[in-house]
């Protein structure tokens, strides 16, 4: 009687739950827009969703003598703007070569099937993240980008209203900084509308960021800054929470490698910089919709799912992840663009 070859792969813990639990548990290396906590995650049903635009008003209310009618609330029409979820496919393929004969990295311990998985995992977790991330920055900056550098959707396009940008006029030694600050405060926050926030925050490239702590009106403050740091004794890098003006300043250095070129491309022009609110209530919402599959039908989604599919002749096993995140800014009108000359 022949003897009976288990496939290892056909256990629960390879099942599609099981493996989305497992992805999704390993942790986010990348990411500092997601370190920051902008975008509020807010799951969905479907591939596509709607969102309604109210342009709801705060009126002053007159008075009226005792006993006269009560003026009557008017209720604006809403506009629902449909807005499409990416979907971002992702594979890889375990063979017997990966685990047969083959050791532990640093060990004499034979590599087994569940550290070549968690491996693989953890490095598509990654893709998936630094995807998501270049995602989350498109949104800040109002026009969404895909991996190639097409734009995926143009929130001002869509929401019908102009880019926000504010020359700050670095080179010149005069300019008035941080009267330039008070321009984008004011702007973010008549843009509001009825939301809340706790600061301005700007991600800005490393020539904004570098031209802007040498300006004479600006580099007493940012010497300051830096040598306060330096005494904590923290170890913390003094271009991150940089306060001046009003104003959180942060050097960016995101990038990611486009998928048609293979080079390097930055999530934030060198000369590029970008304010926006933080603790906002509903401004920044980031969508996860269900994976492409019959399990996933009409179910809340999550922010990866990853599944193992093992090849009819057992010759290897293809792991499928896939991620469908829309990060949105609800009220793209309190989106500034700085522009440094």
């Amino acid at each position: 009687m022949p003897e009976l070859i288990i496939n290892p792969f056909d256990t629960e813990g390879y099942d599609l739950a099981t493996l989305t639990e497992a992805v999704n548990l390993i942790p986010n290396q990348y990411g500092r827009v997601r370190q920051l906590g902008i975008f509020t995650p807010a799951p969905v049903m479907t591939r596509q969703l709607l969102v309604e635009e109210v342009n709801g008003q705060i009126t002053l209310l007159q008075s009226q003598p005792p006993g006269a009618p009560a003026p009557r609330k008017k209720n604006p029409k809403a506009k629902m703007r449909p807005f499409v979820v990416p979907h971002i496919p992702y594979e890889d393929r375990i063979l017997p070569e990966d685990i047969q004969g083959r050791r532990q990295a640093g060990t004499t311990d034979p590599r087994t099937l569940e550290i070549v998985m968690a491996t693989k995992l953890t490095e598509m977790r990654s893709s998936h993240a630094i995807t998501e991330e270049h995602l989350m920055m498109g949104a800040l900056k109002g026009i969404i980008y895909d991996a190639d550098g097409s734009v995926w959707s143009n929130l001002y396009t869509e929401f019908g209203i102009v880019q926000k940008n504010i020359t700050f006029a670095l080179a010149n030694d005069a300019t008035d900084v941080a009267g330039k600050c008070r321009l984008v405060l004011r702007h973010v926050e008549d843009n509001l509308m009825g939301d809340v926030m706790s600061h301005v925050h700007c991600l800005c490239g490393s020539t904004f960021f570098d031209t802007l702590i040498k300006h004479p009106n600006v580099e007493k403050f940012y010497m300051n800054h830096a040598k306060a740091v330096e005494l904590m004794g923290s170890g913390a890098d003094p271009r991150k929470g940089f306060s001046f003006g009003g104003i959180t300043w942060e050097e960016y250095r995101g990038q990611g490698t486009d998928p048609t070129t293979g080079s390097a491309r930055k999530f934030i022009a060198d000369e590029g910089a970008h304010f926006f609110p933080v603790g906002t209530m509903n401004t920044f919402k980031i969508h996860y919709a269900p994976a492409n599959y019959m399990e996933t039908v009409n179910t809340m989604g999550k922010p990866i799912y990853a599944k193992q599919t093992m090849d009819p002749k057992g010759r290897w096993v293809d792991i499928d992840t896939e991620s469908n995140p829309l990060p949105l800014c609800r009220r793209p009108g309190v989106l500034v663009t700085g522009i440094i000359n």
